[in-house]
């Protein structure tokens, strides 16, 4: 038929067949599919380009879960991993099961050399016999399928073109801060996978709703199950976004949460070119600047490591930032301006949104870019908020008429030919005054008009 062989040419054009995939909404791409196997073949790419793990206990180890992504892992570019604090992610203290006393559970992850099948038999999984027992029988199949490093070693080898990596660990309460539970150990799993296997392609990361303690468990240099070669791994992060739930600024705030993320941005220092981070909750100090936070240099007896307390923690510093975003702070302006100074070189963009000023102002703050530019024609582009006066909508009224009375009372009055700022205050604050009054005093300004109002 014509109409066959006029469809065929069009499908068979690159452009055209591209054009009309990008139309396809996600929902209908897996009906689209089934039409036949070539169209079956173009859709795959955009249906799997991204894809969405919740895990469980069986997300990794059913085969023909396995074998599927297997034949469509290749087209993922984008992966989210989440797996929210639950109350089946919670682990109980181990008990011996002859004193009852409760047991130190040491973690190594366990991730074999060779690809013998036997070599997981003959080899305890968690340390010793006794232990791998012990946890067999009082842990639930959730936190053995998180702590399988093997099985997450093979998920992320089906997914050879990764480019963006999503972490999402949302739900954790604040008393549970210092206490590890099964989402911890996936996210060991999770960073053990992206080194061992080579994601060349890995450029992005994004940490959305995690928690403090997360940053620990993401970390090559904190020692679980790392290689000499792991760093180099994150190291081709170029894009980096962070959304982490807040810690509360208390006069002597838990530094330990703080250290670790600080030690963890440090990771990136060389490579990272965009950077995004916001505070979840209330606002939190700025994780550009920790270095000169006066509670972070305190020694405190409180603390695990009381001799290493009172180090010196290095100053933040990208070497290749270029667009900065920081959200729901609390810092002060000597710290944005000893940032802004420090990144003048590279920086083309940096953005605070929700940024409350402890010490001095916004002049202060941003001072270093009068240097920088060698004027201060860049305030001129600097937003001014002000007041704006209420307008109300005229019933059964023509549109003809509506226009005739503000054409008179425009040209009856002189405007000037460029409002102030001032003159917008105080239009403000008459507005203020004629709305802001007593509910009479409304009524008879809408009686004395010449329209109906609602």
């Amino acid at each position: 038929m014509p109409s066959s062989s006029t469809f065929l040419r069009l499908w068979l054009t690159d452009r055209a067949r591209d054009t009309l995939l990008s139309c396809v909404s996600k929902e209908d791409l897996p009906a689209f599919r089934l039409a036949c196997h070539d169209f079956s073949v173009r859709a795959a790419p955009l249906l799997f380009e991204e894809v969405n793990i919740d895990f469980c206990a069986s997300t990794f180890t059913k085969p023909a879960r396995m074998a599927a992504l297997d034949r469509v892992g290749h087209h993922t570019r984008a992966l989210t991993f989440t797996m929210a604090h639950t109350r089946e992610t919670f682990l109980p203290p181990l008990l011996d099961p002859t004193t009852g006393e409760e047991v130190t559970f040491i973690y190594e992850p366990y991730s074999p050399t060779s690809r013998d099948s036997r070599s997981r038999l003959s080899n305890p999984t968690y340390g010793s016999w006794e232990m791998t027992d012990m946890l067999v029988k009082q842990y639930s199949p959730l936190f053995h399928a998180a702590a399988n490093v093997p099985s997450f070693i093979r998920a992320f080898s089906s997914l050879p073109n990764l480019k963006h990596l999503k972490i999402s660990c949302p739900g954790q309460e604040a008393n549970q801060r210092y206490r590890r539970s099964i989402v911890d150990y996936a996210l060991i799993s999770v960073r053990i996978a992206v080194e061992r296997r080579n994601l060349s392609s890995l450029d992005t990361l994004s940490l959305i709703t995690i928690h403090p303690g997360a940053v620990l468990y993401l970390n090559p240099n904190m020692g679980f199950g790392a290689l000499p070669n792991s760093v180099k791994r994150w190291k081709r992060v170029t894009n980096l976004t962070i959304c982490m739930d807040s810690i509360p600024f208390v006069p002597y705030p838990p530094s330990d949460h703080l250290k670790l993320l600080h030690s963890y941005l440090h990771l990136f220092a060389s490579s990272v070119t965009d950077f995004v981070f916001r505070w979840q909750g209330v606002k939190g100090l700025s994780p550009l600047s920790l270095d000169k936070e006066v509670c972070l240099q305190k020694a405190s007896p409180d603390m695990a490591c009381p001799r290493r307390c009172h180090l010196v923690l290095r100053p933040l510093k990208f070497e290749k930032l270029r667009n900065m975003e920081v959200e729901n702070l609390m810092v002060d302006a000597s710290q944005i301006s000893s940032f802004i100074t420090a990144h003048r070189h590279t920086i083309r963009d940096f953005n605070f949104e929700d940024t409350h000023l402890r010490s001095g102002d916004w002049d202060q703050a941003l001072t270093p870019l009068t240097r920088i530019s060698g004027s201060e024609k860049w305030k001129e582009k600097v937003e001014e908020v002000m007041d704006v006066p209420l307008l109300l909508s005229p019933v059964g009224v023509e549109e003809k008429r509506v226009n005739e009375a503000l054409v008179d009372y425009f040209t009856c009055k002189p405007r000037p030919s460029r409002p102030s700022i001032g003159a917008w205050q105080k239009a403000g604050s008459r507005s203020r005054e004629m709305f802001g009054g007593t509910p009479e005093h409304f009524r008879r300004f809408l009686r004395t008009s010449v329209f109906s109002w609602r």
